[in-house]
């Protein structure tokens, strides 16, 4: 039974290296050691379960003539099976759009780095920076998972680099000042108003917003918990709940007054809302951080449809946001633009980026400036009103009014 480098036992198989990392090893039917080291400990224990499990039940697969496809299908079903919906969801769409044509049917262990590059290349004329990058993501991300688990002796990415500047022009887009004024007054009898006024005040994810429960909520400190994620899943007809999408997706954020008022209000009207047979059921979900299997029932959901008790659809928000938008005749944006209008509005009243990196659950800093920090018209005026407000200079004592005349005259002279 291993140790951690406190002493404590973590369980057969499992042990803390001096570096810190977590070993996670047992023999498989053959009599070989299988061993891999990962960043924590959920890792570790998720990777040793499933590999015993498949080693037990004859699960290993042969991979000497598996395709990329094959091996892609097996790394969404077996590997990140516990990724948010999400996630899992643009993985699959970068790679049926971009990468499939290219390296679907190439056995995986011939892929060689002059096949991914072809893949990128391929996109230069058509697609926006941010959307290379994903596919660039996604492909590194897949056989990087083939070759840490022995697939690969070396990884057919290593030495490409993704050089085309991530942010288009067109990629992002968010209300101005006066937008966002003219769309919450349009928006204040739309059915999804407090949905829509709680991101501007947030920067929430859609998913996050739709599973929002009341236990999140701490009235008292004004407090808002992310820890979960919901969304609807087309293909099977049903309601999916996932972790947030990255471990730093879990946070606490401090309510603004428009944000505590509007949760207030969605408390008090809970017991006169019609809520469908459907909101008894409960949705499980891993946690990401402890690994463990959570539950909640959706009656406790803080987010409803008025007229049909059911919990809302993404697409249903975006068809609404779009209505309202123009009958305000400001930019036609969907619901994630709305987390891009709170983050450029939090830059502008002169939040640091690193206190916006952690409302808005960003695992790094640079996606914080690379993603959702923007110059606009009205950042850079109140910039320069804040500089020269605060600006000390020789000509000062030249100012209007002073003995000597104007500024100008004297300090010509």
């Amino acid at each position: 039974m291993g140790k951690n480098l406190k002493g404590k036992n973590l369980g057969t198989g499992l042990s803390q290296r001096k570096d810190g990392r977590f070993s996670a090893r047992f023999m498989d039917r053959t009599g070989m050691r299988q061993e891999r080291y990962f960043k924590t400990l959920p890792e570790a224990r998720r990777w040793l379960a499933d590999a015993q499990y498949e080693d037990e039940h004859s699960q290993n697969i042969t991979f000497d003539n598996m395709t990329t496809d094959e091996w892609f299908e097996y790394w969404q079903e077996n590997i990140i099976a516990d990724l948010a919906p999400n996630t899992r969801r643009n993985y699959r769409e970068r790679y049926i759009q971009n990468i499939q044509p290219v390296l679907g049917k190439i056995p995986l262990t011939q892929l060689k780095p002059m096949h991914c590059k072809k893949v990128l290349i391929n996109m230069q004329e058509e697609y926006a920076g941010s959307t290379i990058r994903q596919t660039y993501i996604t492909m590194g991300t897949m056989l990087k998972s083939a070759k840490m688990n022995g697939l690969l002796d070396k990884h057919p990415m290593d030495g490409i680099k993704f050089t085309r500047a991530m942010r288009a022009k067109s990629d992002f887009k968010f209300f101005s000042r006066e937008e966002q004024k003219q769309f919450l007054t349009v928006a204040s009898d739309s059915q999804y108003y407090n949905q829509y006024a709680l991101i501007l005040e947030t920067g929430l994810r859609t998913g996050e917003l739709a599973g929002l429960t009341f236990d999140d909520v701490d009235y008292e400190h004004r407090l808002l918990r992310i820890t979960k994620t919901i969304e609807y899943r087309y293909t099977v007809k049903e309601w999916r709940a996932g972790p947030p999408k990255t471990p730093h997706s879990y946070r606490t954020i401090p309510l603004t007054e428009r944000a505590l008022q509007i949760l207030w209000d969605e408390w008090h009207r809970r017991e006169d809302r019609y809520e469908a047979p459907m909101l008894s059921q409960k949705l499980a979900y891993i946690d990401r951080k402890s690994g463990e299997v959570k539950k909640f029932c959706m009656r406790d959901l803080v987010f409803i449809h008025q007229t049909t008790g059911e919990p809302i659809k993404n697409s249903a928000y975006d068809s609404q946001l779009y209505t309202l938008c123009d009958r305000a005749h400001v930019t036609k944006l969907g619901m994630h633009c709305l987390r891009h209008t709170y983050a450029t509005r939090a830059i502008e009243c002169g939040m640091q980026p690193k206190v916006l990196q952690h409302l808005l659950g960003h695992s790094s800093i640079q996606v914080t400036m690379d993603r959702y920090v923007h110059l606009t018209d009205s950042s850079i005026d109140l910039s320069i009103q804040m500089f020269e407000a605060n600006q000390v200079t020789e000509y000062d004592r030249f100012l209007p009014g002073e003995t000597g005349g104007s500024s100008m005259t004297q300090w010509a002279n």
